[in-house]
């Protein structure tokens, strides 16, 4: 295979010469040596401030032999620390002592009141007064129960039962009896062989009718009330 040359091996060449040492093989630089008297002295690196200017405004005013009106002399006044120690102690309000609670054997004790045992809670203005968001649910309650109980009662009137005055009945009456005269001339006119089908189902039509009609009737002139039911 061919070997692999690089495309930038000029660059590096040209690098590598550029950046080479010039003293390496030829010996150092010729140098300036510096003159013997051009030493350092003390302190000649230091930075220098510039020239300080004198103020000429800043005149000290002479000096007064009276005193301003509004001079105030300083009083120094000795004072007894120890006395005033002691008469701050004898008329102090003495300090209630803390109440602890003590809750272990060894004696491991803390603060009473912060604790919550102490019941602090009864001395509140609305201790014991019912909160606003239960009276107003309890009054919810009963209005959604009143207004249940006013629909179950416009519920029960519409489906309750009509009573059938004595001239309804005596009316109802005579129409079943008439139209059971009616049926009972049919089945009588019946004939009395019922060989086909439609004869015996037409016969048993019409005896099933009278039952109904007679047990009707027995119903009404056996029950004085009667209701009805409105459907």
């Amino acid at each position: 295979p061919l070997r692999f040359i690089s495309k930038f091996i000029t660059f590096v060449k040209h690098e590598a010469e550029k950046n080479k040492s010039q003293w390496k093989t030829m010996g150092p630089a010729k140098v300036a040596v510096p003159s013997p008297n051009d030493f350092l002295k003390k302190h000649s690196k230091e930075p220098k401030l510039a020239p300080r200017k004198k103020a000429q405004d800043d005149k000290k005013l002479p000096a007064l032999s009276v005193p301003e009106r509004t001079y105030h002399p300083v009083i120094r006044i000795k004072k007894n620390f120890i006395n005033r120690n002691a008469l701050a102690v004898i008329k102090g309000v003495p300090k209630k002592p803390r109440h602890f609670c003590v809750d272990s054997r060894q004696g491991d004790k803390y603060l009473l009141e912060p604790s919550g045992l102490v019941p602090k809670y009864i001395k509140k203005k609305d201790y014991g007064v019912t909160p606003k968001y239960v009276t107003q649910r309890n009054e919810e309650m009963k209005r959604e129960e009143e207004e249940y109980e006013a629909r179950v009662v416009e519920e029960l009137k519409k489906r309750a039962m009509k009573h059938l005055s004595d001239e309804e009945k005596t009316s109802i009456l005579q129409a079943l009896k008439r139209n059971w005269e009616e049926t009972n001339r049919e089945f009588q006119c019946l004939p009395v062989l019922t060989d086909t089908t439609y004869k015996k189902m037409h016969k048993a039509k019409v005896e099933t009718k009278l039952k109904q009609l007679e047990h009707d009737i027995e119903a009404l002139e056996k029950h004085k009330w009667v209701y009805i039911a409105n459907e």
